[in-house]
């Protein structure tokens, strides 16, 4: 009888040593800090852990020539502009993060998670049992492509925020854009005409992702129809990246009109006090005969 009752426990200890196994061999790649923190993790649930964790696992996933700007960076770090990470990466990573220290996150909340900060405070409200707030949508160039009547290479928009009537983007200058080779000859300059552009395509899709319906109905029937107050203030080169924001002023359909404008590094570089889109009901498919 006593022989019986003492086989559970015989077992338990091997079975756990099973679960640390799993997780060495999940986390191999990363270093001995890094499994060191999630072991003891394991065994305590102290939170004070999470960030060593969570930053070990994000490094396993850097190009080596980035590791530096994770090491010294602060939690401002983004993990697309910053770091490289591209959305398959980041599912990759966050995966791990789940695995390793026990929690689940839903998609829809993956695209929030945009620097390491939010990461790091996102996981230990998680553990804490916290609600997590309510903070602006983010998007990524897939979930933007998605949407987009614009597609490349006309598309000026490579990571998008929506935060009520506000919109926040980006977009890298690559330098290999197909007209940067004769504007100008041997001195590549971003003309300001597609600077307003991409504020007008951020306008576009903080429309289409605010208004379900339009989503649905519009299609691609939705056009630039004017400007008024453009300002340029500075000359943008490969290399740059364009801060785009817009915000709605107004609308009254068929129009919307926003507000924009673009800075480089802190530094403005273009503003529009309106930006006018106009909004046509996608065409009927003719029935039938």
């Amino acid at each position: 009888m006593s022989e019986q009752t003492t086989k559970p426990n015989q077992h338990a200890r091997p079975a756990e040593q099973s679960a640390d196994d799993l997780l060495k061999e999940s986390l191999k790649r990363c270093s001995p800090e890094t499994i060191k923190a999630a072991l003891a993790f394991r065994q305590s649930g102290d939170v004070s852990l999470v960030p060593t964790v969570v930053l070990g696992i994000i490094e396993r996933f850097l190009e080596p020539e980035v590791v530096d700007t994770l090491k010294d960076g602060d939690d401002s770090v983004k993990f697309m502009e910053d770091l490289g990470m591209d959305s398959l990466t980041m599912f990759e990573a966050i995966m791990m993060v789940e695995e390793s220290l026990g929690v689940s996150i839903k998609n829809e909340e993956l695209w929030d998670l945009r620097t390491v900060g939010d990461l790091k405070a996102f996981i230990a409200a998680k553990l804490s049992g916290v609600e997590v707030d309510a903070k602006a949508k983010s998007y990524p160039i897939e979930q933007i492509a998605a949407v987009m009547p614009q597609q490349e290479p006309f598309l000026f928009l490579q990571a998008a925020e929506i935060d009520g009537p506000k919109a926040k983007g980006t977009y890298k200058i690559s330098g290999k854009e197909a007209f940067l080779a004769g504007h100008f000859k041997n001195n590549p300059v971003f003309p300001a005409s597609i600077m307003l552009e991409a504020l007008g395509q951020l306008g576009v899709f903080h429309f289409l992702s605010t208004d379900e319906a339009a989503l649905e109905s519009v299609g691609d029937s939705i056009f630039f129809t004017g400007a008024d107050g453009v300002r340029c203030s500075r000359v943008c080169k490969p290399g740059d990246t364009l801060e785009l924001s817009v915000e709605l002023k107004r609308r009254r359909d068929p129009m919307v009109v926003y507000s924009g404008k673009i800075t480089v590094g802190g530094e403005k570089a273009a503003t529009a006090e309106e930006i006018t889109l106009i909004v046509a009901p996608a065409e009927e498919t003719p029935a039938k005969a």
